[in-house]
Parts: C-alpha cells; structure tokens; sequence
C-alpha cells in the first residue's frame, strides 16, 4: 500500500474524466495528487486564477495542457512543438513560464547532441502560446550554442528572461513578450557553475531577477542566488545552501526557487540529501536557517518548493520512481508524514490550489 503521510486522515481513489486522482486529506496540510493523463514525465505546474496549467514530456513531445476543476478532468492537451522538420529530434519540456494577460512560455531541449548534429543545434529552443491562440508558435533555438540548464521566467509587464548554461551562467531577454531575443549575456562573471546541473529563475516581487545555480570552484559544489537588476545591469550574488559539498566532479542535480510576496522558497540537494530555506527578498536566508528534509534523491531529479497558507510549506521531490513530498509549518518543523506515490520520469511538480497542496504524477 502507498504511505501519503502528511497525517493522513483517508485515502480514496476517484476515476473522473481523464485522469486519476490520488486524494491525501489532513487537518493541517493537506495533500492531493491527481494524475496527468498521458504524461510520462511531468515538469512543471503554474496556477492563475483558478486553474492550473502543465508541461509535461509525452510519448508524442512536449505536451501542455490545464485543468479547471482541481485535477478532475483536464483539457485536450496541446503539443509545444508545432513541426519537427527533423522526425529524428526529441524534443524534451525543461520549464515553463505564465504571463499575466496567459501567454504560456516553454523552454525546450533536444537529443541533437546524441544524433551529433551541428553544434549550434545543441541549443535553447523556446515556444510561447499567446492567451488567444489555441496552438504554440513555431519552435526556435533562440541561442544556438550547445548548452543545458534552461529556465524561463516572466514578470508583470510580459518580459520574458531564458537562462542557461554554457560553461558560465548566461541570459537572454525580451521585452517584446517574446517576439525577439537580446544576444546571450553572462551574469557570473569569474565564477563557474556546475555545467551538468541546471539553472532556476524566476522574477522577484522588487522586479529583480532570481536565479540559483550551482557553484564548482575549488569543486565546492555551493548553491548561489544571484539577482540581476535588469535597469541597472548590476548582479548581487550570495550563497544560501550552508552545509559544504566538496566533490571533484559535477554531482548533476536539479534545484528550485520561487517568488513569494517578501522573498523566495528555495530547494535544492546536498549529498544527495535535499533541503531548502525562506530567503527574504535581497536572497539572505531566513531564521531558522537552511532546512533538512527527510528525503534524498539522484542525479537529474526534479523537487519544487511549494508555498501554502499560514506559513506552510510543501517539499516536493522526485527519487526516480517516486513523487514523495514533505510538509513544513511556519517555524520550518515538519506536519505529520512524509508521503510518496508510484510515478515515471524525473520531474515533481504542484501547487497551492482551493486550501491545498495539488501535486502532479505520471500515470502507473
């Protein structure tokens, strides 16, 4: 039998529309999960106005659809990628970002490296679908380097920042809601991120930008939050992780931040052992400090910080065959349980919804 945790009061299974949903109910932070129909990797979810909207890696691409009803039924899933010239060329979701007027914007990677394809087709490939249309633009490769990592963030005026990495930390953005591109930039300057790992982004409530990567010099393997005031084109840069990591060979693991109303949630791993912290909003990292969980994962797996009411917060994480989660209170001390459940692919995604975590898992 699955373990939902979180003082789990009942468990029930409910076969509405096209997915299955997975209800864990508790007094205190309850959790739900319901199942992507037709995902085998889901990689991110987004909540506006009620609804939540999802990318997801599927048997035919990089698929995005929404659910207005909390998970019961979902919409006819929409591909990211229009035409592929190149039926060879798998195309594979990395992240997602939603405007305020609902444009969606999707960052994209491909298999050209295995197929040993030109260089500049190892790059970032970007699509957005504007709130009134019902299909994607055309894919592009908006940097046409070879590189990894890629995130996306957008704020409220519709200007859109694409990170990546490519042996330093670089961005593009656009001020035209993604129309155009500027040219690559590199914020890290002399220091040098883990090129294996990744880069998370997102837009602060003082309008800087946040982004947390994974430092290598030295082999010090530290997590950085650093903020780029677009105006000023000024970066200030602090580490946040506080137990040391020294490993002579980049540990390929995947990380998390999101904006709050004062700051942000960060979550990353640590030996293979993942934590994550409050930071206020010029990214110093909040009493009580840099916060254990009960969980580890492996190389490549996704987790995602979750900010609830009251102060609550769930960690959710994935450990290569299972989405398994955490809750914390206010004073960052765990709710009941851990839980997990059965999933395929290596994301974990969800959301603070209607008084409760929802939480996204590839059908068994």
């Amino acid at each position: 039998m699955e373990e939902l945790g979180c003082g789990m009061l009942r468990k029930t299974f409910l076969a509405i529309g096209l997915g299955t949903v997975l209800v864990s109910a508790a007094e205190k932070a309850p959790v739900r999960v319901v199942r992507a129909p037709g995902a085998l990797n889901v990689v991110k979810a987004q909540a506006k106005d009620g609804a939540v909207h999802l990318v997801y890696d599927s048997k035919t691409g990089p698929g995005y659809a929404t659910t207005r009803d909390g998970g019961k039924t979902f919409s006819e899933p929409i591909l990211a990628v229009v035409t592929n010239e190149r039926p060879e060329l798998e195309f594979d979701i990395w992240d997602m970002a939603l405007s305020s007027e609902g444009t969606v914007h999707v960052a994209m990677g491909n298999n050209a490296w295995k197929l040993k394809l030109p260089q500049e087709e190892w790059g970032y490939f970007y699509a957005r679908k504007k709130a009134s249309e019902r299909s994607f633009d055309p894919v592009r490769n908006i940097n046409r380097k070879p590189s990894e990592g890629f995130s996306v963030t957008v704020n409220k005026s519709g200007d859109v920042v694409t990170a990546f990495l490519s042996g330093k930390v670089f961005v593009m953005d656009s001020t035209n809601r993604g129309e155009t591109f500027s040219a690559p930039r590199e914020l890290t300057g002399g220091w040098n991120a883990c090129d294996c790992c990744t880069t998370a982004i997102t837009y602060g409530a003082d309008g800087r930008v946040a982004l947390l990567y994974r430092e290598e010099t030295d082999n010090k393997r530290d997590m950085y939050l650093m903020l780029w005031n677009q105006k000023s084109n000024t970066v200030d840069r602090r580490r946040i992780s506080q137990t040391d990591w020294l490993m002579p060979a980049c540990p390929m693991t995947y990380y998390s931040i999101t904006a709050t109303t004062n700051g942000y949630l960060a979550a990353w791993p640590t030996k293979g052992e993942i934590y994550w912290a409050r930071l206020n909003v010029n990214g110093e990292v909040l009493a009580p400090g840099e916060i254990k969980t009960s969980g580890r994962n492996g190389m490549r797996t996704g987790l995602v910080p979750i900010n609830g009411s009251n102060g609550r917060v769930l960690i959710a994480w994935n450990d290569g065959s299972s989405l398994r989660w955490e809750a914390f209170d206010e004073g960052g001390r765990p709710i009941g349980q851990a839980g997990k459940t059965e999933t395929s692919g290596k994301g974990a995604a969800g959301v603070w919804l209607e008084n409760e975590f929802l939480l996204f898992a590839a059908p068994k």
